[in-house]
């Protein structure tokens, strides 16, 4: 071979030889599947139909190939709207990316169907069911009419409103000043006594009851005048 001719021969043998001896990059898309295939599992349950679209990946990103990449949350991330999924690799080699993705939920919720007066019980006939992606609304949304019906909004609410169940008050068992019995039960005994209710409760709630001797006992409110208390 004339010299001329063996370097450029001699420069593509090592080229190729040095591509031969780096390691396999890691595919992008399986990256991609790995988050989408998480994202799914992790929003088993939710009340709606979900879609999941993962974030554009930079195609120049270079990995190690991993045969088993695994993804996993940030504190605090969740299945839900927009969300970040970490995915590592743990061998042959070990490197840790980020990926933007979105997750939708579009199901039905319960709004107000016409105005609704601050502290007055909620009706059937006052409730309209609407669709939409709940991820894009309020933390707390109904999406049962059951979940609403005879609570009351703590605030005057126009139509159209989406009903957050922190913003309802629970129907009152029991009035400030109402005569309630005290029950208690366990292992073998069962207490029961009368006091006069100090606050307004509604079911499952905590209220204050005052004895005929004056003693101020803690208990939880329950539908028929009685409050149950633990000893």
């Amino acid at each position: 071979m004339k010299p001329r001719l063996l370097l450029p021969a001699l420069l593509a043998i090592a080229l190729s030889a040095s591509a031969a001896a780096q390691p396999g990059r890691q595919d992008i898309a399986a990256i991609k599947r790995t988050v989408e295939q998480f994202l799914q599992v992790q929003a088993g349950g939710l009340p709606g139909q979900v879609t999941v679209t993962v974030g554009a990946i930079d195609p120049r990103m270079q990995l190690a190939a991993c045969p088993d990449p695994q993804a996993f949350f940030m504190p605090g991330a969740r299945a839900w709207g927009k969300t970040t999924v970490g995915v590592r690799c743990a061998t042959p080699a070990t490197w840790t990316v980020y990926i933007q993705a979105n997750v939708t939920v579009v199901g039905e919720y319960i709004a107000a169907a016409a105005p609704l007066v601050q502290g007055q019980p909620i009706d059937a006939n006052q409730l309209t069911v609407l669709k939409g992606d709940l991820t894009m609304l309020p933390a707390g949304i109904a999406t049962d009419a059951s979940q609403v019906i005879g609570r009351s909004a703590s605030v005057s609410l126009p139509p159209g409103t989406p009903l957050r169940l922190d913003t309802l008050r629970s129907k009152p068992v029991v009035q400030s000043g109402q005569l309630v019995r005290l029950v208690s039960s366990g292992s073998g005994f069962s207490v029961s006594a009368e006091g006069r209710a100090m606050s307004t409760a509604g079911d499952g709630q905590v209220v204050q009851v005052k004895t005929g001797n004056g003693q101020q006992i803690t208990g939880i409110a329950k539908t028929g005048g009685m409050v149950e208390v633990a000893f």
